[in-house]
């Protein structure tokens, strides 16, 4: 016997459908600036980490954004043949890669952002601290 009287009532599956309704929303948010949802939160999470203070190797990259270090090489690749970043090779470790965002590079990840952030703001309100703080907590898990 469940304890939820049908899958509206489980917030897993409530999750689920979430998910797959923000995620179609940031799809056609970021399908006229020319970037997919992956190529979004890599350039995204660079930007991020240039402002920390230097530009990621791209390990460092993938930890951040969540993603596979493999499919972030095919990605940051095809990121690169649209000038939007830079790789070089690290010269305190000759195995890995510094990425870079390029001044065009920039300045779509900052229309990106503001994009996606109102995509944000219209589903989840303008003040959504509560639930990302219920959302950080689960992932500490």
């Amino acid at each position: 016997m469940t304890r939820f009287s049908g899958p509206g009532d489980s917030p897993g599956f409530l999750l689920w459908h979430v998910t797959l309704a923000w995620q179609r929303r940031v799809r056609e948010t970021l399908e006229p600036l020319g970037l997919t949802h992956v190529q979004f939160v890599l350039l995204a999470c660079c930007w991020w980490l240039e402002e920390q203070g230097s530009p990621p190797r791209q390990q460092e990259l993938a930890a951040q954004a969540g993603t596979d270090v493999k499919m972030t090489s095919q990605v940051i690749a095809r990121l690169e043949s649209k000038e939007l970043v830079t790789r070089a090779v690290d010269a305190g470790d000759t195995r890995a890669k510094l990425v870079r965002l390029t001044a065009e590079g920039r300045r779509l990840v900052t229309q990106a952002v503001q994009a996606v952030e109102q995509v944000d703001e219209s589903m989840f309100g303008t003040d959504a601290s509560a639930l990302a703080q219920t959302l950080r907590d689960i992932l500490k898990d």
